[in-house]
């Protein structure tokens, strides 16, 4: 068995462009904390009044909003809101109902009526689902949800009736900040990789083998106890690393930075993308791509786009293309020199008119660090 052994070295500390906030001008606080004594200013979140004086409840970052002052804490947890995608584990069975673990203060609640029966039946619940609630779900059992309502004290209330939602099969759970998760119109996307993933807005992301015809139209409740084969548990254990690699370096977490990041780590085996300096090169790369910005160095140009994926250009001939060429795909990153020029006129994306392709693909960090 090979056991990898590291010697301490000085960790190199990125930073990446557009990230250089001024930690200098906020102000943090820990609990206890006199934030003021002036007796003008309105208590907010994360603050208390003791002696006339306003502290600090949380650690974090005191924001000011005219006479208003509240502490954003660094770290929290998850406070739903109506209408959000999550992914939860079942706690207790209890009559009529599911707790339901959601990252959140309290236990949320998902109750016997708010959920399909098997094959998608429309019917009243009776005593005899009552019974059998734990055929459906079961203490241990991880589901995907949307958040129906919010109770007075910040309890959440889920639901599950559509075919979309239910008892989640084979897959693996990664656990982030839920402030890292991205607010999007769908949080369930079948990556072109070979996976699919869920974004709960709670924070829990769930890495699955993409589902078959069969699976969407049990009502949630199919699980399939088939062997994955090895190159989906492959792309499955590439996507946590990078999930894990983002989250470790504070990206935001959508589908595009996602894919951007399992792309990136292509050059690394699966085990080395956890490995500081393998992170950092990853998530710097991610950055780049990630913003429609241009580099100039040396006359050099690298045009990037966030708005569409071109066809990649790794093996088309060396010369001078003319035309739209969107931005390649991260194998296919050469050096573009010469006339290229910025043109935001479609789509919002990045085009160069003229330029020409060399052989040798090119790492984007070499060129940020030059």
């Amino acid at each position: 068995m090979a056991v990898d052994m590291r010697l301490p070295t000085v960790r190199k500390q990125i930073s990446l462009a557009g990230s250089n906030s001024n930690a200098d001008g906020k102000h943090l606080v820990v609990p206890g904390d006199v934030i003021t004594s002036d007796t003008g200013f309105m208590r907010g979140h994360g603050t208390y009044m003791d002696d006339e004086k306003l502290t600090a409840s949380v650690a974090g970052e005191v924001e000011r909003v005219n006479k208003l002052i509240c502490v954003r804490p660094l770290k929290t947890r998850y406070n739903g809101e109506v209408g959000d995608v999550i992914v939860g584990r079942i706690t207790e069975v209890q009559q009529k109902r599911w707790k339901v673990e959601t990252n959140s203060r309290l236990d949320s609640v998902l109750l016997l009526s708010s959920v399909n029966l098997p094959g998608g039946e429309l019917r009243r619940r009776s005593a005899e689902d009552e019974l059998t609630m734990r055929d459906y779900l079961q203490e241990g059992d991880l589901i995907s949800a949307e958040v129906q309502s919010v109770f007075s004290d910040g309890a959440l209330s889920l639901h599950t009736r559509s075919l979309k939602y239910g008892k989640l099969g084979q897959g693996v759970l990664v656990q982030v900040s839920p402030s890292l998760v991205k607010r999007q119109k769908t949080h369930f996307h079948n990556l072109p990789c070979g996976a699919s993933i869920i974004l709960g807005n709670n924070g829990f992301l769930w890495l699955y083998p993409t589902p078959g015809q069969q699976d969407e139209e049990e009502g949630g409740y199919y699980t399939s106890l088939e062997l994955v084969p090895l190159s989906d548990r492959e792309v499955i254990s590439r996507l946590r690393n990078c999930l894990l690699a983002l989250a470790a370096h504070k990206v935001l977490l959508y589908d595009t930075s996602v894919l951007y990041c399992y792309e990136s780590s292509l050059l690394y085996q699966i085990k080395d993308i956890l490995k500081p300096e393998t992170m950092d090169e990853i998530v710097m790369t991610v950055y780049v791509l990630s913003y429609d910005t241009i580099w100039c160095r040396d006359r050099y140009q690298l045009c990037f786009g966030a708005a569409a994926r071109p066809p990649a250009l790794m093996g088309q001939q060396p010369g001078k293309f003319v035309g739209d060429q969107r931005r390649p795909s991260l194998p296919a990153l050469n050096f573009i020199k010469g006339g290229g020029k910025r043109d935001s006129s479609r789509h919002g994306a990045q085009h160069c008119n003229v330029f020409e392709v060399h052989d040798s693909p090119v790492d984007p960090t070499a060129v940020l660090n030059t």
